[in-house]
């Protein structure tokens, strides 16, 4: 049977781009609130109930519709922020294809009013994307926008839908991220009457840090900014002892428009190098200026993904910046801070735990959807129920004067950047010197850890973890070197394979020629290795190309640099003193003297603290020698 081609229905028409648009309750909360920004409000306000699903409201003090514009903006297409061909190229506003408005009106119920300075304003009602109600209304300046029953035309829509907790924690989530990207707006959630999020809309992104991930992470951010030809970065990364199991608490912010690229997430790890441990994470906050010609926003219908022009150029700006302001960084974890912290978050889930039961949401674990994951390491920093431990605010003012007296402005760092006045000062004291100490050795405990003290206290350093940044430096920076001197063999080893991993040996030997093994084939599934690197110790020569070898094979996918650094990884741990082993003074004191020409002493190549701290004052506070203010 033929079909008959025919246009579309507008509201069907809608309706498909609501599905490209609106996934969740938490997709209309993104698109009102960027039309909100982009109409230059200072303060806005969203309610939900039932996680959206029933209600969304938002309310903004910017600078309204015009009177006779009302209506024609739930139009497919309509747009106040593209005029031409042109303007697409350069696209400065967070909103722009005029599909948001239409598309949310054609699967839901739509109240907005709306006005601007000194004129009347209007009144229009949608029920599917179909005008009920059109009339003048009496309304201040701003616009007031609500959404009721989402979905209540499209049922099917509903069974993506997740638990209203969950759905709820997307919503928490979305006002967050705008919050640290737009420290200069006051936003505030409020969630079947509780209030979920207040900021102070101060301009001070590290004040918005802490409203959003607690007062005790941005103590332990530390600003950056970079610069190149093209790009502007700077914002606020967590020391590496501040880290979390995703990279969920990773915000990067171009432009004043929150993305994801996975890419840059990457270069951001990838700055931290072997300072991080093994499937950790930062919290970083990263805002890119860039000329928006060299953007394109429109790749995407939530234009949450972008394409960047010379995107790796970007990276390693990203990558550069962190090094550098880490490298300032002398970080020696305090012990008695650590214990406090493990004992803070163990209190801490406890609590949430307990709060939770009193919290009338469905009870469900989280789903691992795209976007933001809700886990036990979120809901320390954005439960909707943690108000207790949260900065307080009341209306759009601050009332807290302890909380004002935490965070306030201080000696400006790069762009003018405040930082954590009476939260930051000790952090900032123990970092002035930003070299290893010089450490006199006192005695080892069990075979594993050594001790060491200077004026500023007492060091613990595992024994292990400081050979294996020592042996792993080494490594890395012989395996592949240019000039590298080979000694020959007076005996060939011989090594043999299955026929599996001889073919993986054959088609990658020139990577493994550069990190000096060369392979000649002898027979079928054999190899001869002639001769070996300077390097490698007498003794051990057979058993270390078979371990570069074996990780290879394991490894095949990795490039020469990457392989490179894990192989060095590798044998530095395998060819590192184990616990229970004891030392010499001569072999410890030798040991803390070797660390400290590392380039960097702090972290074994897993990430892993080499050292902590006790400082004079923690040992005077244990033995009551001085007491604890109260």
């Amino acid at each position: 049977m033929t079909q008959t081609i025919q246009v579309m229905s507008s509201n069907l028409a809608n309706q498909i781009a609501a599905g490209e648009v609106i996934e969740r309750p938490a997709s209309v909360v993104k698109e009102l609130v960027e039309n909100a920004i982009d109409a230059g409000s200072t303060r806005i306000e969203v309610t939900v109930e039932e996680a959206g699903l029933e209600k969304i409201r938002v309310v903004d003090d910017g600078e309204g519709i015009p009177f006779d514009e009302v209506l024609f903006a739930f139009e497919r297409h309509a747009t106040s922020k593209l005029l031409s061909d042109e303007d697409l190229f350069r696209i400065r506003t967070l909103g722009f294809r005029g599909e948001a408005l239409p598309s949310i009106a054609s699967v839901s119920k739509v109240v907005l009013e709306s006005a601007q300075a000194n004129q009347s304003g209007k009144r229009v009602e949608l029920e599917g994307g179909t005008v009920t109600v059109n009339q003048s209304a009496k309304a201040r300046k701003g616009t007031d926008i609500i959404v009721s029953e989402l979905f209540f035309n499209t049922p099917a829509r509903l069974k993506y839908i997740k638990t209203l907790k969950t759905e709820l924690s997307h919503i928490s989530d979305t006002i967050n991220r705008f919050a640290l990207a737009h420290p200069e707006i006051s936003f505030k959630l409020v969630s079947d009457d509780s209030t979920v999020i207040k900021t102070v809309g101060n301009d001070k992104q590290i004040q918005a840090i802490a409203g959003v991930y607690g007062v005790e992470t941005a103590r332990k951010m530390r600003a950056i900014s970079g610069q190149s030809f093209d790009y502007e970065v700077r914002g606020f990364i967590s020391l590496p002892e501040l880290t979390r199991a995703s990279n969920s608490y990773i915000t990067l912010i171009i432009n004043g428009r929150v993305i994801k690229n996975f890419a840059l997430n990457r270069s951001i790890v990838d700055g931290y190098g072997s300072t991080l441990m093994v499937g950790r994470y930062p919290v970083a906050v990263i805002s890119i200026t860039v000329d928006p010609k060299l953007l394109d926003v429109n790749v995407h219908p939530t234009k949450q993904q972008v394409r960047i022009s010379n995107e790796r150029d970007l990276g390693q700006l990203i990558s550069d910046t962190i090094k550098e302001v880490l490298s300032k960084e002398r970080r020696i974890p305090n012990a008695v801070e650590n214990i406090y912290d493990s004992a803070s978050k163990k209190l801490h889930s406890e609590r949430n735990t307990s709060q939770q039961t009193q919290f009338k949401l469905e009870q469900s674990s989280a789903s691992k959807t795209n976007g933001t994951k809700w886990n036990n390491e979120q809901m320390e920093t954005t439960d909707v129920i943690k108000e207790r431990e949260k900065p307080t605010y009341s209306g759009w003012k601050s009332e807290s004067p302890q909380q004002n007296d935490i965070i306030e402005e201080q000696t400006p760092l790069s762009h003018q950047e405040p930082i954590l006045k009476t939260a930051l000062r000790n952090s900032r004291e123990e970092t002035v010197i930003s070299g290893f100490p010089d450490l006199d050795y006192i005695g080892q405990m069990h075979g594993t850890y050594l001790f060491a003290q200077n004026d500023e206290g007492l060091f613990i350093i595992d024994q292990h973890a400081a050979q294996e940044r020592i042996k792993y430096e080494y490594f890395k920076e012989r395996i592949g070197e240019e000039g590298t001197d080979l000694q020959e063999l007076l005996v060939p080893i011989v090594l043999d394979y299955p026929s599996d991993e001889a073919m993986i040996i054959k088609e990658n030997k020139e990577i493994l020629k550069t990190a000096g093994l060369n392979l000649e084939e002898f027979g079928q599934n054999s190899f001869l290795v002639r001769n070996h690197p300077s390097w490698m110790e007498t003794g051990q020569i057979e058993d270390t190309v078979k371990e570069m070898i074996a990780f290879f094979i394991e490894k095949s996918s990795l490039s020469v640099a990457k392989f490179r650094e894990a192989a060095a990884i590798m044998m530095s741990c395998k060819r590192s003193i184990k616990a229970n082993h004891y030392l010499s003074r001569q072999e410890a004191v030798q040991l803390l003297t070797d660390l400290k020409e590392c380039h960097n002493p702090y972290n074994c190549p897993h990430g892993r603290p080499v050292l902590v701290n006790f400082s004079t004052k923690d040992m005077e506070k244990m033995f009551k020698r001085i007491q604890d203010p109260h």
